[in-house]
């Protein structure tokens, strides 16, 4: 099972100018394709920072490491110099990107009427560490990068999240699929009546006898007048095994929790495999 790590990059998403939706996306979007995210971190725009938090994830085992953020033309988009520099490699101008910025720019010089030249801060896009690739970007400008690092793969994306999803969608998610990951069945309860406190036993009652059930509940009214959504999450090489252990790990909960007083319904049930889009 491969393991992930997301590294979003930006001072504004430290200091809230900006929500950290790339994170998110990202996230759920690993998950849906059967892979496991074990952590996100959120960085400046700083070279140390970077290579730190990449070094760290090294560390820690992940199998790829996605970054979201800092590849732009501006003298704080600093996340390749980073990755080069946590890497110990050198960063070179690299010939495939190199053409794939010169053609988005002539794209650009058509449709403006006007030429737009490859100054010094386009051609820093397509400045790219020693033995990466780009990714074609179909939503913006900048390529996306993915270079190998004895077992892990690291993949820079760009912060714009359009251009984030797009790069994902064509060049890294069919990677994945090709990969295996497991497939995901997700079975959500609507719980009325029962307080959080209350359902906690049952949920770990339920947590115990199916282990691979991950069960997480979300209030969304308060505890005098409580209403719960409970997500229950099961992966498997199988999907029917999956679906069929989050079916039985609902239906136990669902008793559970009927026997409480609790006005029990399924709002959502999902089953996905691998090939999710």
């Amino acid at each position: 099972m491969l393991v992930f790590e997301i590294i979003t990059v930006g001072n504004e998403l430290l200091d809230g100018t900006v929500v950290n939706t790339n994170a998110a996306w990202l996230a759920k979007r690993i998950s849906e394709l059967g892979f496991v995210v074990r952590r996100y971190t959120a960085v400046g725009d700083d070279i140390g920072e970077i290579a730190s938090a990449i070094r760290e994830a090294i560390k820690r085992g992940a199998d790829w490491i996605v970054l979201s953020g800092g590849l732009g033309p501006t003298f704080d988009d600093k996340t390749l110099e980073a990755v080069a520099y946590a890497l110990g490699r050198k960063l070179e101008l690299n010939s495939e990107a190199l053409d794939m910025v010169r053609r988005k720019y002539e794209s650009y010089s058509r449709e403006t009427g006007r030429e737009i030249k490859l100054t010094r801060e386009r051609v820093k896009m397509a400045t790219l560490p020693e033995g990466a690739r780009p990714l074609p970007n179909p939503a913006g400008t900048a390529p996306g990068v993915i270079v190998e690092a004895g077992e892990v793969t690291i993949v820079a994306l760009p912060g714009v999240p359009r251009e984030m999803k797009a790069i994902f969608e064509e060049s890294i998610a069919p990677v994945l699929k090709s990969k295996g990951g497991l497939k995901t069945a997700r079975v959500v309860l609507k719980v009325a009546g029962v307080m959080e406190s209350t359902a906690a036993p049952h949920i770990e009652r339920v947590v115990r006898e199916h282990r691979r059930v991950y069960v997480k509940s979300h209030p969304k009214g308060e505890e005098r007048k409580p209403v719960l959504e409970i997500h229950l999450i099961s992966r498997s090489e199988s999907l029917k095994e999956a679906a069929e252990e989050a079916e039985r790990a609902a239906e136990k909960l669902r008793k559970l929790l009927e026997e409480e007083g609790g006005r029990v319904e399924v709002v959502h049930h999902h089953a996905a495999d691998k090939q999710a889009s």
